[in-house]
């Protein structure tokens, strides 16, 4: 299977109202815990993972994640290292790499991406491509049959929704709020809204993500018609906090799927 079809499989998710995708830092805390803590969100019923390859300057990232990146930088955390990571989780579940546009650049984007297909990842996040400027990442990313996965906002507008939605690859990556990434006590009540407008806009399924904490909010992002469910902050608080990370992550893993299961 390519990597777009194995998001595609991933994201039906049979028994669940949404699939779910945790997002985890490579490296952080270190490279043999944030394998562990990968294996420990499959093992706690995610459906496929989002990988962060730590940068200097995240822009969309808040200050959990930030930080989270900063020390797995200080701990000599690389992106080859992370795709180690990411090919040690690869053969369990999808794995969409998330990286920002200078590491791809620095590499080459013909030589990232390769990167990627020999790491057993299934697809790529980058929040800084410009729509305008993706043609030839998504060109090597299709070549490889790997999804370039696009990110909408809610002030995205509705022309600019519908010319992403027709490329998105994998899935079509809704931010629920206007900011970077971070817990928030509640969610936006015109989420069911742009859900739909983003729904609309595209023929691939539609994960939301920034902001969705708890339990209950994933099962809120669910109702409110989202195809898959990411939650990063939180379970990168946990690991920086937790006595033993993998353990934690695990157990907030296991609630937000739980959440997510459809009614017997």
């Amino acid at each position: 299977m390519t990597g777009v079809e194995r998001i595609a499989a991933a994201l039906a998710a049979p028994g669940k109202r949404a699939a779910l995708m945790p997002y985890l830092m490579g490296g952080f805390p270190s490279a043999e815990q944030s394998l562990r803590i990968g294996e420990a969100c499959l093992d706690g019923g995610a459906d496929l993972l989002e990988l962060g390859i730590p940068f200097s300057d995240p822009l969309a990232d808040g200050p959990v994640i930030q930080a989270a990146g900063a020390a797995a930088l200080a701990a000599g955390a690389t992106p080859a290292a992370v795709l180690e990571v990411c090919k040690a989780l690869s053969g369990r579940a999808p794995v969409v790499v998330m990286s920002y546009m200078n590491i791809v650049l620095a590499r080459g984007i013909e030589e990232f991406a390769d990167d990627l297909l020999a790491a057993g990842a299934a697809g790529l996040i980058v929040p800084d491509l410009p729509f305008e400027e993706a043609d030839d990442l998504l060109a090597a990313c299709d070549a490889r049959g790997l999804a370039l996965v696009p990110l909408v906002a809610p002030t995205t507008p509705d022309a600019r929704l519908a010319a992403i939605g027709a490329r998105a690859r994998g899935f079509l990556y809704v931010v629920s709020l206007a900011g970077t990434t971070g817990e928030r006590r509640a969610l936006d009540g015109a989420l069911d809204g742009l859900i739909a407008r983003a729904a609309a806009a595209t023929d691939v399924p539609v994960a939301v993500g920034f902001g969705i904490s708890t339990p209950a909010q994933a099962a809120a992002t669910a109702a409110a018609g989202a195809d898959g469910v990411i939650v990063g902050s939180r379970l990168v608080r946990a690991a920086a906090e937790a006595g033993d990370p993998p353990a934690t992550v695990r157990e907030l893993v296991e609630k937000l799927a739980d959440a997510l299961l459809c009614a017997p």
